[in-house]
């Protein structure tokens, strides 16, 4: 080959080296920013921490890599939530989101701020998935109370963290969540308390109320 058309070609040999070097180092480039984007936004919460107030719960939040981590978790549940509820169910939820968040904010009045916040998210993450039926459940169960069978309580169980499960008696609904108990499993909600072991059951519906001896069906 004559001595000018090698020259020529390993001119050429190394500019395309040089531009595939040069395209190799961008493609890493885009990918270190990538991870190290994705990373940052991996340790935020779901609203911008520029617009927080200074030594106000959402600052604290921000500061704080668990909590942010709750926050994300709580808006995709809550995104979950919302594609499942009616036009009717849809305006409720926005709603009780509305007053949880005043809730969660309302910690700063807690001794102990983080733990206060911490248990208001994982209330309400549990909570939405149980009402939505987020995650997988068990039941109804129906539970028979003092010998009559119209006095009848039926249970759903649902595998959240902590366990809850869904109780209705009559009219009423309650939410409660799984307690330490020395035997059985004990559910408490607001004003209820569930307490199943061997197929039978103490339950308490409402303040002051009897205490109703059950039996599994």
């Amino acid at each position: 080959m004559p001595s000018g058309l090698s020259t020529i070609t390993q001119i050429q040999m190394n500019a395309l080296t040089y531009e595939i070097m040069v395209m190799l180092r961008a493609i890493v480039l885009v990918l270190m920013f990538s991870t190290t984007t994705g990373t940052a936004m991996a340790q935020v919460p779901t609203y911008d921490c520029d617009e927080a107030e200074i030594n106000s719960i959402e600052a604290m939040i921000c500061q704080d890599k668990d909590l942010s981590r709750f926050d994300r978790e709580l808006s995709d549940v809550y995104g979950a939530a919302s594609k499942k509820a009616t036009n009717e169910h849809l305006s409720v939820l926005k709603a009780e989101q509305r007053g949880w968040i005043k809730g969660r904010d309302d910690c700063w009045k807690n001794d102990d701020k983080r733990r206060c916040v911490r248990d208001e998210y994982q209330r309400r993450i549990v909570e939405l998935q149980a009402k939505y039926r987020l995650v997988p459940s068990n039941g109804p169960v129906e539970f028979v109370c003092k010998n009559k069978p119209e006095s009848q309580v039926f249970v759903t169980f649902f595998k959240t963290n902590p366990p809850t499960l869904i109780a209705k008696h009559g009219d009423g609904v309650s939410l409660m969540y799984l307690q330490r108990s020395a035997s059985g499993a004990r559910y408490e909600g607001r004003n209820e308390v569930f307490w199943e072991h061997q197929g039978e059951a103490l339950i308490t519906w409402g303040n002051e109320s009897t205490q109703m001896h059950c039996t599994k069906m």
